[in-house]
């Protein structure tokens, strides 16, 4: 008899194609909180960091989310220390951008000299020849974004990055980007209850381009009540339901929440399998998030 394939908990959220070649599932996992507090320096649990990322691929997780500025480098050695010889359809992705000098401290530097040296690290400390996806962070300020741009499209032109995506863009940069390298994933704060980028989510909806929400279940904030009221009557968190409904809102949408604990991880991994009702989607967007900056 032929053995039964199960589906690992992850692809039950279904898969995109991220950049015309890379096959994910739409449940990711972003790797910011492995590292210390204030984004900063070792994990207090070294141990528990390293489970949580092992977890996150047996349970089908083939998106890693990263940054060289996360420790800063810690989370990138975290990644390559637990999963490497990496799975073959395991994709990682990493920003550049950003700089660190302290705890919660971040500072602009998207410049082209950076952007050269700062790949050169990202490939040492992953254990990887090629980045599948290498991210913008930030604009820079302080550096020509089309400049920015071009090196990465150089970077890819040697080989070194097979995928280029922004990250904390607007429309008009995305745009701009286009015209000198092609983007694959826009990665901006999201959730259900703050929408500020609906019409960039909307734009790579109609490109068929990657949209990465991080922040995906406005942490810190109170849920909304009516994702309090549907997680009561569902017997589930308002994390899976909030997950839930962005899975619904847009097939490019590919989240990736971030943990440290395991626990946390296989609830959120476990959103996949979650299907709000029409009535539940319906009721859900009909409620009109207050702005983001409104917001306490």
């Amino acid at each position: 008899m032929q053995a039964e394939t199960v589906m690992l908990p992850a692809a039950l959220a279904g898969t995109i194609t991220v950049g015309g070649d890379l096959l994910v599932n739409r449940m990711g996992y972003g790797a910011m909180r492995i590292t210390g507090k204030g984004i900063w320096g070792q994990p207090e649990d070294r141990a528990g960091a390293l489970a949580t990322l092992r977890r996150a691929v047996e349970l089908g997780v083939n998106f890693v989310d990263t940054a060289d500025s996360y420790g800063p480098d810690v989370s990138e050695e975290l990644i390559a220390e637990a999963l490497y010889p990496y799975p073959p359809d395991l994709v990682i992705t990493t920003k550049v951008g950003w700089t660190r000098h302290g705890p919660g401290v971040w500072q602009h530097n998207a410049s082209p000299a950076h952007i050269q040296k700062a790949i050169e690290g990202s490939l040492k400390r992953l254990r990887l020849e090629r980045i599948d996806v290498y991210q913008l962070h930030v604009p820079d300020p302080a550096s020509s974004f089309d400049a920015s741009m071009e090196m990465l499209a150089q970077l890819k032109g040697q080989g070194k990055i097979r995928h280029v995506g922004l990250s904390n863009v607007t429309l008009e940069h995305v745009q701009r980007a286009e015209k000198i390298v092609p983007i694959v994933s826009v990665q901006n704060r999201y959730s259900f209850s703050d929408r500020e980028w609906d019409f960039v989510l909307d734009y790579c909806t109609s490109k068929g381009m990657a949209f990465l929400p991080w922040g995906p279940m406005a942490q810190g904030r109170k849920a909304n009540e009516v994702v309090e009221k549907i997680a009561a009557a569902r017997d589930v968190s308002t994390a899976v339901v909030s997950l839930a409904w962005l899975l619904r809102r847009s097939p490019v949408m590919l989240p990736i929440p971030g943990t440290s604990s395991v626990k946390h991880l296989q609830e959120n991994v476990g959103a996949a399998a979650f299907r709000l009702s029409d009535a539940e989607f319906a009721e859900m967007n009909a409620v009109v998030p207050r702005p983001y900056w409104l917001r306490g």
